[in-house]
């Protein structure tokens, strides 16, 4: 079937930048983590610097996706899954990217604010101070987040471009 943007590459039904989210996230929790580790070594700066790097790399994913679902629009590559239902509130896709979407949005804020609540209360170079323990706090439920984020997606992209 002809789609009106870009076929992935990954042999589904999925567009390329849906494929391209979709690896990323393969990627994104790995280094997270091995983000997360640094600072047990004490590596405050390379944690610092990996974490906005991440930030920085997932805004621009998540704003280009965006952009690529508004244009064209995800539902057409969708419809072929045996798990797909037109109706918004049916169906096990529209079911996971609802819960997907839980994830992904709460993921966003607490990534803004985790980083920018370091940037602006970490002294620099970052070193522990009073805010680390505020700071840990947040970061462990964004880290968590992200990995739901991960997980939901991951299952989100096989009920709609894999399955069939």
């Amino acid at each position: 079937m002809n789609y009106p943007d870009l076929d992935g590459f990954l042999g589904n039904r999925a567009s390329l930048m849906l494929d391209i989210v979709f690896l990323a996230m393969f990627a994104v929790i790995p280094v997270m983590g091995w983000s997360i580790y640094q600072v047990r070594q004490k590596r405050y700066v390379l944690h610092m610097r990996v974490q906005v790097a991440l930030g920085v790399v997932l805004l621009s994913a998540v704003t280009l996706f965006e952009i690529d679902m508004r244009v064209n629009g995800w539902r057409q590559r969708a419809v072929a899954s045996p798990y797909y239902s037109d109706n918004l509130l049916a169906g096990l896709v529209n079911c996971s990217l609802w819960i997907h979407l839980v994830f992904a949005i709460s993921s966003f804020a607490l990534w803004v604010f985790v980083i920018v609540q370091a940037l602006r209360k970490l002294p620099r170079p970052p070193v522990p101070n009073e805010y680390g323990p505020q700071h840990k706090f947040w970061a462990r439920i964004a880290a968590v987040d992200m990995c739901l984020t991960a997980i939901t997606g991951w299952i989100f992209y096989w009920l709609a471009f894999v399955a069939s």
